[in-house]
């Protein structure tokens, strides 16, 4: 199923659910339960991710989801042999409660079902098992767990239109937690150049471009990253 929208009337106040999820949004980064979404769900969905010159395609198909995960597998693939990428994703990761808590901010292991581990050796760990193969096998797990894909698409590309894009991802990634859905990212096919312009083709949108991609389904919710309080990140 490939569902389309281009229309959302969402208006925010206190009582409205999209306000109410704030506390509860997250990005999940673990195996969902596998099951499809009610179309009731869907729906909510598609309308909460739309609108503003932002289109969502909702990608509920088995076969389609596989041929997203091509793409995510040959990009996360290039990303693994670019040591730059390699080494600041290392910097953020925080494979423990006290590290996060000092710090504030980064990807906390704890939030991808990893265990515990004193600083020292969970760098060890990280660079002795984070593989190609072993993070291409944890997204064929994680994509194959999901009820489906959305991919976010601008009608143009300038600041303003990743803008648009942001926020209906926010009312989408809202909407989830109000359903107690998760959602998390898979954007290697749009942040790897080379595979951008043959994702656009695979979901018919060129000369549009994709800008974000996210998987979605019921699961468990895990811990949440710390973050900064918005008072130290005020210029």
């Amino acid at each position: 199923m490939q569902r389309w929208g281009t229309h959302c009337a969402y208006r925010w106040n206190r009582a409205s659910p999209l306000f109410q999820a704030i506390p509860a949004r997250q990005s999940t980064r673990t195996d969902y339960d596998g099951k499809p979404l009610t179309t009731q769900e869907l729906d909510l969905l598609q309308r909460a991710g739309s609108g503003n010159g932002v289109r969502l395609i909702l990608l509920t198909q088995r076969a389609a989801m596989e041929n997203v995960l091509e793409y995510v597998v040959q990009g996360n693939t290039a990303q693994m042999q670019d040591h730059a990428f390699i080494a600041e994703l290392k910097k953020w990761m925080r494979f423990n409660a006290d590290d996060a808590m000092q710090m504030g901010d980064g990807l906390y292991s704890a939030l991808s079902g990893n265990p515990s581990l004193p600083s020292s050796l969970g760098s060890v760990l990280f660079d002795l098992f984070f593989t190609p193969k072993s993070e291409n096998d944890k997204y064929a797990k994680q994509v194959r767990s999901s009820a489906g894909i959305a991919v976010f698409v601008a009608d143009g590309s300038s600041p303003a239109d990743w803008l648009a894009v942001g926020r209906c991802y926010e009312r989408f990634a809202l909407q989830s937690s109000a359903l107690d859905i998760r959602n998390a990212f898979l954007n290697q096919p749009v942040e790897v150049s080379a595979l951008r312009p043959q994702f656009a083709n695979f979901l018919g949108i060129a000369p549009r471009r994709p800008d974000l991609v996210v998987r979605f389904g019921h699961g468990p919710k895990m811990a949440s990253s710390m973050r900064r309080p918005v008072q130290s990140v005020l210029i």
